[in-house]
């Protein structure tokens, strides 16, 4: 059995009052130019902070987070599995293409199973994410499962597409399905196989609900995949093409559905029975809704289904470890293990956790390793503020103000050591788009940041701000004099600040090399009192002795 105990530091026993984490979704460090939202917000409380001396600057993208390569961009799920591990784990893209690259993925019995069905007379179906953004899935590997799934003899293909436009430019969605066109067509002239798109929409009304904010978003995706029930088109291409030209304002995640349909007006792709389906996003907390649509029984009440056809159905990767969804997988994610609240359970420190919907999962199941549910309830209390059911640029403030109030009570309340929050706006209003939106979400969650650095002052606590990935901070892009905007996460570090209004000088700033979020974890665990655990990526203090 692994020994989850804390030694308690020698030197420094913690500050009396509580510790809380604040997440700052979204808010990274960028370039003092007017493309930056953070940097044109006023934010009085932060600027105080990022001039104080227990400040510094995390990598939150790249290998420092277990992607690839530092081209790739941070985001949601891999920062907190990061900032909860205290390690570095390699994370689904990195997985994926070592499974493509290996041939393990192929060789396993679940991709085997559903290229049998097709075999049989079925048809294989891909819905995914659309784009190379590399954040919930990548274009690349949907290629190489298409090109393989035609050298092992499938005949028939249909791929379901979901538009992005925020991991990757708003109105980019014709330029990959020109892409995704083209290797359909290489596949049917090489192998005489008949593989198409069927159908799609945007990804912020069709199919990708996460958390359960909005399940008529999965309801739209399960007509048009399934059912063939949406607006009907010749072409993916021309589906884009009229929408665009019907509202100039369209951009891509926003999209509705569609289905594309033959000569005769009939969709060209549903799901049958003895189909296999594979759900191609590597990321999982998007992928659940949908995967719980195809595997619930007759228990399953989110929406009527109207038929559910009995297929094969894959995940690229297993989406909920605890709730073992999907059932079969073609990767397996990383095993992530003691996170620094499991030794705090351990400890009996009471702690708590909370967020709005939109990033609720982020503060408790990424946190925790990618498990559901509590590590220990009698230590524990996780709270929900239910997301408003809006486009973010709406509503810039979000619930900002209610997870303030809850903290400010927790904190008050003398119940709790340790607290951790996410305050979604930076990140949620950032992938609209819209810069004064961002900059009025930025300046709020400057002002609850402030509130709550007042609680840790009467209370003689210690707070640490920081972000899990950088989004506001770059709106925009210029490229031969014509701006772009920018929905996508960006690769510039996040700030790291403590703030210890009883400060005097016990420890100071450490100097690690290439400083990320996994170092925050065995920071949070000094400033509790607690020596971290020795493989532990290394404190961001060091103690004055």
């Amino acid at each position: 059995m692994t020994n989850l105990s804390l030694k308690k530091n020698a030197f420094y026993p913690g500050r009396p009052g509580p510790m809380v984490l604040i997440v700052m979704d979204g808010i990274g460090i960028g370039k003092q130019d007017d493309s930056n939202a953070v940097y044109l917000a006023k934010t009085p409380t932060l600027d105080k902070l990022f001039h104080a001396k227990l400040y510094t600057q995390l990598q939150a993208h790249g290998r420092a987070v277990g992607l690839p390569s530092d081209d790739d961009m941070g985001n949601s799920e891999i920062g907190h599995n990061a900032l909860g591990a205290g390690r570095v784990f390699d994370q689904g893209a990195k997985l994926v293409n070592r499974a493509i690259e290996s041939g393990s993925m192929f060789d396993g019995e679940v991709w085997k199973t559903a290229v049998t069905k097709a075999l049989a007379g079925g048809t294989i179906h891909f819905i995914g994410l659309h784009s190379d953004g590399n954040v919930h899935s990548n274009t690349a590997q949907l290629y190489a499962m298409l090109r393989h799934a035609a050298k092992d003899g499938v005949k028939k293909c249909r791929v379901h597409i979901l538009h992005d436009g925020r991991d990757v430019p708003e109105k980019s969605a014709l330029v990959y399905i020109d892409a995704t066109e083209k290797v359909l067509a290489e596949i049917n002239a090489a192998y005489g196989a008949d593989f198409r798109i069927a159908s799609g929409g945007g990804r912020m009304v069709t199919t990708m609900d996460r958390y359960e904010a909005d399940w008529r978003i999965v309801e739209r995706g399960w007509h048009a995949h399934v059912l063939g029930q949406a607006r009907p088109f010749a072409s993916a291409q021309a589906a884009v093409e009229t929408m665009y030209a019907e509202n100039s304002q369209a951009v891509d995640q926003y999209l509705d559905p569609f289905v594309v349909v033959d000569e005769n007006g009939q969709p060209v792709g549903t799901i049958q029975d003895g189909d296999a389906v594979v759900f191609f996003n590597f990321r999982g907390d998007r992928a659940i809704e949908i995967t719980q649509a195809f595997e619930g029984g007759d228990e399953f009440q989110k929406f009527d289904r109207i038929r559910v056809p009995n297929v094969y159905y894959c995940g690229l990767m297993q989406y909920d470890g605890d709730l073992k969804l999907p059932k079969h997988f073609l990767v397996t994610p990383p095993a992530i293990d003691r996170t620094f609240c499991e030794y705090l359970c351990a400890e009996k420190v009471s702690m708590f956790a909370i967020s709005e919907t939109q990033k609720f999962g982020h503060v408790t199941y990424f946190w925790n390793g990618n498990r559901s549910g509590y590590i220990d309830p009698a230590c524990e209390d996780y709270e929900e503020i239910l997301s408003d059911r809006i486009e973010f640029d709406k509503k810039p403030l979000m619930k900002a103000q209610e997870i303030t109030d809850w903290t400010v009570k927790a904190l008050k309340s003398g119940k709790f050591r340790f607290g951790r929050l996410n305050f979604a706006n930076g990140d949620m209003v950032g992938h609209t788009g819209n810069l004064a939106a961002t900059i009025e979400a930025v300046e709020k969650v400057d002002t609850c940041v402030g509130t709550i650095l007042q609680v840790i002052d009467e209370l003689g606590g210690i707070a640490i701000v920081t972000a899990d990935h950088g989004n506001a901070d770059e709106m925009w892009t210029e490229k031969k004099g014509v701006r772009s905007p920018k929905t996508s996460h960006t690769l510039n570090p996040v700030p790291f600040c403590i703030y210890d209004p009883n400060y005097q000088g016990e420890y100071t700033m450490a100097s690690v090399e290439h400083p990320g979020l996994a170092n925050v974890a065995a920071t949070v665990l000094n400033l509790l009192g607690y020596d971290a655990p020795e493989d532990y990526s290394p404190s961001l203090i060091r103690y004055d002795r």
